[in-house]
This record gives C-alpha cells, structure tokens and sequence, in this order.
C-alpha cells in the first residue's frame, strides 16, 4: 500500500505543475484578449513602448489589478493621473495599471522571494530582497520620468521650428487654427505636433480656444510651453494681433534655444575637466618627466 508521504509528493508535484501552468498561461495570454486585458474603464491598452511593462501586463491584469482598484486614496491618484499626464503615456498606462505594476513588483514578487528562500533555504540575504520592493514600487515613477524628460527635449527642439511656421502661416492670412492645421498636416513624428492634434481635436468638439491651450500647457507641463500658451491665450483675451505675437515668441524661443546650447556647451567643457585630471595629464607627466626620474637615478648610465 502506498504511503502518506507518495500521497504527499504527488499532491505537491500536481500543485506545482498547475502553479507553473496558471503563471504559463498569464504570461503568455493573447494581448487582443479585451477580457483579460480591459482596463478598469473598458479600454483596451495601447502597446507600450516599454518591453518590461508588456512583459508585466498580464500578470498585473490577472493578480494585482484587482488589488490596485481598492487603493481609494484620491491625492495619490491625482499624483499619479498627473505624471502619466505629463508623460504622456496616458493612451498606453492608466492610474490602475501603475498602481498594479507597484503592487506586483513592490510587494507580491519579494514577497514570494522571501519565501522562497525561507522555504528552499536559498542563503539569500534579506535586505537585498527588501531593496528589490523598493525598487519595484519606484518602478512606474521610474518609468515616466524617463518618458517625460524624452519628451520634455523633443518640444523643446521642435518649439522654435513650428512656432515659426505658425508665425508664418499667420501672416500669410490664415487664422490660428488653421495655422496649425496645416503644421499637423506637414510634420511628422513630431511630439508637438501630437499635441497640436489634440488641441483641434478639443477645439473642434466645442472647447474654447482657450480652454484648449490650457490643457496643452497641462499635458506637457514644460515651462517654455506654458509660457508660450499663457501669451496666445493673453492675445485672443485683449484682441492683439496672433500673427505678431506669434512672431515675438519665435524670436523669443530661437534665443532661449541659443542660450540652452551655450549651457549645455559650458556644462560639457565642465565635465570634461574629472577625465582630464585623471587620465590624460597623467600621462603628459609621465611624458614629460619620466626621462628626467631616469636620469636622475640612473645618471648617464
């Protein structure tokens, strides 16, 4: 007769096996799955331009998600709606799915290492572990700061361009909007240009122009552009003319962009100075002086 211990074996090796199959199946489920992939508001995500994060999708949509929903605190996901604002991964990352992400890399997997390691006496120290948790939480800020300083220096490098060409197009004789119809037309792969898009869109949906423009210095969150924003909606509120305050601005931009480049140019000569020090005057030392060393302890021999 078999044993308790078989018994025992067999049910923990079938545990396991539907352990792995369940982990299996989460990973590998199809992403055009809506059910198992909807966000809390119905929508399917976009792809994110983040391996890691489409790796952790599922899971979070199968374990964490759920979890993540009963977080209530409405400052936190403020803070949180804010920075994927300002990111701009709001079409690829809502506030449940980072809070999701926290969850399951900030507590659940160390949790299931330190486990693990209890239970399979691993040897692994604790406060390791412990630093992946924090890690793991700081992720999704990680994340979008990262794709807001991409962005920040893609609007930055396309401001002066467009807002030039808005001037320009509005002294031609077309009005603001249409101004930037056309800009939207022409570019390409244009992060401004993006939110440019956007703005016709809310505009063309019944928002004032001012209202729009409001949003657009929200979204981007850059000071350039808020000040940019601040003065179109100063010059349809007084009536002056948008084709020279327009003008002004791209005059205003090419110099500000001028004097970015003299920062970053000195900024550069400054962290050149550490390598300097430590491997090339080193070397012009050992260059000049080392025939000087050698004849001093050797003489002429």
């Amino acid at each position: 007769m078999l044993s308790t211990d078989f018994w025992l074996l067999i049910c923990g090796l079938g545990l396991m096996a539907l352990a792995v199959y369940l982990f299996a199946s989460a990973i590998l489920k199809n992403d055009a799955d809506a059910d198992a992939l909807a966000w809390a508001s119905g929508k399917e995500p976009k792809k994110s331009k983040s391996a890691f994060i489409n790796f952790s999708r599922p899971l979070v949509h199968n374990f964490t998600l759920q979890h993540a929903l009963k977080v209530k605190s409405q400052a936190y996901r403020k803070r949180v709606e804010k920075k994927i604002l300002t990111a701009g991964l709001s079409d690829e990352l809502n506030v449940d799915e980072f809070i999701g992400l926290q969850i399951l890399w900030g507590i659940m997997f160390p949790f299931l290492l330190i486990i693990l390691n209890f239970a399979l006496q691993l040897g692994y120290s604790y406060p390791p572990l412990a630093g992946m948790g924090f890690l793991g939480l700081y992720f999704p800020h990680l994340h979008c700061e990262s794709a807001k300083r991409i962005r920040y220096t893609a609007v930055v490098q396309d401001m002066p361009f467009l807002i030039d060409l808005l001037a320009l197009s509005t002294e031609a004789g077309l009005d603001f909007i249409n101004a930037i119809q056309r800009i939207v037309d022409k570019a390409e792969n244009s992060v401004l240009a993006r939110e440019l898009e956007i703005v016709l869109k809310d505009i063309k949906l019944g928002s004032a122009r001012k209202d729009a423009m409001k949003k657009l210095a929200e979204r981007l969150d850059i000071p350039e552009m808020t000040s940019f924003c601040s003065v179109v909606i100063d010059a349809d509120y007084t009536g002056t003319s948008i084709a020279h305050v327009l003008k002004d601005q791209s005059i205003q931009m090419r110099l500000e962009r001028f004097v970015r480049a003299e920062k970053a140019g000195a900024r550069a000569s400054q962290l050149m100075l550490l390598p300097m020090m430590l491997f090339i005057l080193p070397a012009v030392f050992i260059i000049v002086f080392a025939p000087v060393v050698i004849q001093f302890f050797y003489g002429g021999n």
